[in-house]
């Protein structure tokens, strides 16, 4: 009797992308290869790109009739399943490319919100994928009901919020509301955090960066966290905090915090500003960059552009230049925004040391020598010294007590 053999393995969504260039260079070719490693990351395969050279992106169909003509075709010879544009699509955009081409139609912000979908682990991250995803729905809803009726698998359909895709606009509402005060009381514990550790003179220094620029690797090599770690785009979601003791005897907080990203969507940025609010609160910020990606500069300016929005602009910067394992040759990197610069390999270890010393020299930067006499009426005050700075000497004189010390700049006020 002949044994039938079934091939059971999920089949890759295929996936036909689409960007709009309105320049005279080559930004949506490098987009669209952006947009197709985050497409690799959600589990698909692009079948085709297409790129159209216009003024602005048709306010219709977001294509002109030419190349929906050609998008139509290439379906046809790629038994494709889905289109992806490279820009946000308005509501009528959806509606009409969908009705044109025949098949599912989801933009770079859905396709970002179902890799957040599927790599949020926390109950905190998957609130804020699930806030996002309804802000995001609730911006498209039309008085249609072909948006919320479509419930095919694939990309765009997963995470916390897809059992929402048949809401009305009311349902939305409410359980955005819902979810925000769920997040108000995670936002109250992350405070609550913060304030222990303000309490604590430890240093925390947050770790940000473009995705993939290899910022859990170096919070691995650091600090033995155990964070995942891969060679894709949002490998990593939920922040981790982690202690690293120094040689000198003193300790740093390293937070990892979510990548960033070329159009970075908006109700992203809202959703998870609490999270990227890690490094507006941290001592100092470690800014990864992957120097082996030819769009280094680019990548780095999309992560001043989200500091500029998160109005981080008053911290002290030490950006590491990773991967220069990857790079031939003695190649010097320029980052003018920051205090420091460092070259490492997170990889193999390379510059890690320096990279530490430099941290703790700009540091130490931010903080300042006091020296005087408090009278014992203000005893409390030095015990306000000791909690956040690092006595030098201390001395119990009949006219009271006279302390020495270092301690953070930003607390200079207290012991006026």
């Amino acid at each position: 009797m002949e044994t039938k053999v079934f091939d059971t393995a999920k089949e890759k969504e295929k996936i036909i992308l689409i960007a709009v260039e309105t320049s005279d260079g080559d930004a949506a070719a490098r987009s669209l290869n952006e947009l197709e490693e985050l497409g690799q990351t959600a589990g698909a395969e692009t079948v085709a790109k297409i790129i159209q050279n216009r003024e602005k992106a048709h306010a219709g169909t977001y294509i002109g009739k030419g190349k929906i003509e050609e998008a139509r075709k290439l379906i046809n010879n790629t038994k494709a399943d889905t289109v992806v544009c490279d820009d946000e699509l308005s509501p009528a955009q959806y509606h009409n490319l969908e009705e044109a081409l025949g098949v599912k139609v989801i933009d770079r912000t859905v396709m970002i919100l179902d890799i957040f979908a599927k790599r949020a682990s926390t109950s905190e991250g998957k609130l804020q994928v699930e806030l996002a995803q309804l802000r995001y729905r609730a911006s498209h809803l039309t008085g249609g009901r072909s948006e919320l009726s479509r419930l095919g698998g694939g990309i765009g359909t997963r995470g916390p919020g897809e059992q929402k895709l048949e809401m009305d606009r009311r349902l939305i509402k409410e359980r955005i509301t819902q979810v925000r005060k769920e997040l108000d009381r995670v936002k109250h514990v992350r405070e609550l955090t913060r304030k222990k550790r303000h309490e604590n003179p430890i240093p925390v220094v947050a770790i940000a960066g473009y995705t993939n620029a290899g910022k859990s690797t170096l919070l691995n090599k650091l600090t033995g966290a155990g964070v995942l770690s891969e060679d894709k785009l949002f490998a990593t979601l939920d922040p981790v905090t982690r202690r690293l003791e120094l040689e000198t005897g003193g300790e740093m907080l390293f937070t990892d915090t979510v990548g960033f990203i070329r159009k970075l969507p908006h109700h992203l940025i809202q959703a998870f500003r609490g999270t990227l609010e890690e490094a507006k609160y941290a001592d100092i910020i470690l800014h990864v960059a992957d120097c082996s990606n030819p769009e280094m500069d680019a990548q780095m300016h999309t992560v001043y552009d989200t500091f500029e929005k998160l109005g981080i602009s008053d911290k002290k910067i030490v950006t590491a230049f990773n991967k220069t394992d990857l790079v031939n040759g003695d190649v010097q990197f320029k980052d003018l925004k920051a205090d420091k610069t460092v070259k490492i390999s997170a990889k193999n270890g390379t510059g890690l040391d320096l990279l530490v010393d430099t941290l703790a020299e700009v540091l130490k930067e931010g903080k300042k020598i006091i020296e005087k006499i408090f009278p014992y009426s203000e005893a409390s005050k030095v015990n306000e010294i000791h909690k956040f700075g690092q006595i030098m000497e201390e001395e119990y004189r009949d006219n009271g007590i006279y302390v020495k010390a270092e301690i953070p700049s930003g607390y200079m006020y207290m012991f006026d």
